[in-house]
């Protein structure tokens, strides 16, 4: 086995720059370079993440500039980029600027929406402000890994945790021809997917013990999972969306509903969900409906399907800091950099959190 990738984590003190850095640390063939903060820069890792605190040791965040340098000095490494959508687009260019400055190739997964969107118009127009980095937009494709054996760029943007979540179930549903007319997507997330910084949503005696909805057919994901779907299945579909906070920490659950295109069974709806998702090792297709404890803090996502009366469900489950987020940006790091997609991301879900 060749030598470890030097691996460098950006915008690292949120939720899930600690399932990177979690997950890297672990990793057999990545080998932690740094993980940068500039709000933090001297500052030790594990203050910020006490639970890493046996793998992390002494470690100390390392500023963006130190971050560049290392990218910079080193011939081929990994950027696991954790920076918020705003933010993310203008860092990494600056990065890969100074990498290319000096001959450096880094394979970069942004975790960020910044490079999802193809259409910069629509970047624009959803996030309500320009993009800081349109040249460097080209380089990036957007795609869950199960719905592309191959990046056709050298970088890539991981969909985010409610779309992978919706896009595990719409894609097959478009691509197999299952459905005619607009999908309907129900999901319910857990609080970490707010992010770690305190807000009224997130605030545990408003979450605890209720359930709402937000956003309802307004939430920017909506788009995205239109745009991915159609990108994933080659075909147009309106994606009503309507996302939900649930009395959780970890996890989401995803309802998708459509009418069929022709008349199908639960058995068949699951065997065809099955046959479509066959060899891809994270994505599990189940005869019952799939429950969120049993994929927390994994990597892994579960689906199952009903269809009755020219309706078709499918329901789908997976942690959003891991398979929606930081597990995911691994994921696709692994086949960037020709390993086996599923190196350091094989661990069970703990089960009874």
């Amino acid at each position: 086995m060749s030598a470890p990738v030097p691996a460098v984590i950006l915008g690292g003190t949120g939720y899930v720059a600690g399932e990177l850095l979690r997950l890297v640390l672990a990793h057999p063939r990545l080998a932690l370079a740094a993980i940068a903060s500039d709000s933090q820069p001297g500052e030790p890792v594990a203050k910020a993440f006490p639970h890493l605190a046996p793998a992390c040791g002494t470690l100390e965040y390392a500023s963006i500039a130190e971050a560049s340098a290392i990218v910079a000095r080193e011939k081929k490494s990994a950027v696991l980029a954790a920076a918020p959508h705003g933010v993310s687009h203008a860092l990494i260019d600056g990065l890969l600027k100074a990498a290319e400055s000096a001959g450096a190739s880094p394979s970069v997964v942004d975790i960020s929406a910044d490079y999802r969107f193809a259409d910069l118009a629509a970047y624009e127009r959803i996030y309500a402000h320009p993009h800081g980095a349109p040249a460097r937009a080209r380089e990036f494709t957007c795609a869950v890994p199960e719905h592309l054996d191959r990046s056709p760029t050298p970088h890539v943007a991981h969909p985010g945790c409610f779309v992978t979540a919706s896009l595990l179930a719409v894609v097959p549903l478009l691509k197999l021809g299952l459905v005619d007319g607009p999908v309907f997507v129900s999901a319910v997330t857990g609080s970490t997917g707010a992010g770690r910084s305190p807000i009224a949503g997130t605030h545990h005696p408003q979450r605890h013990s209720d359930l709402y909805a937000y956003g309802a057919l307004t939430h920017r994901h909506g788009a995205e999972i239109a745009a991915l779907a159609r990108a994933a299945a080659g075909r147009d579909a309106e994606v009503a969306f309507v996302p939900h906070s649930g009395p959780f920490a970890r996890g989401i659950h995803a309802t998708v509903q459509a009418r069929l295109a022709k008349p199908m069974d639960s058995a068949a709806a699951i065997g065809a969900l099955r046959s479509y998702y066959a060899g891809r090792p994270f994505v599990q297709v189940l005869d019952e409906p799939p429950r969120v404890k049993d994929v927390v803090a994994s990597n892994y996502a579960r689906l199952s399907a009903a269809a009755a009366g020219g309706t078709i469900v499918v329901m789908s489950v997976l942690d959003n800091l891991v398979k929606g987020a930081a597990g995911g940006a691994v994921q696709w790091m692994n086949r960037l950099l020709g390993f086996d997609e599923t190196d350091g991301l094989t661990s069970p879900a703990p089960g009874w959190t």
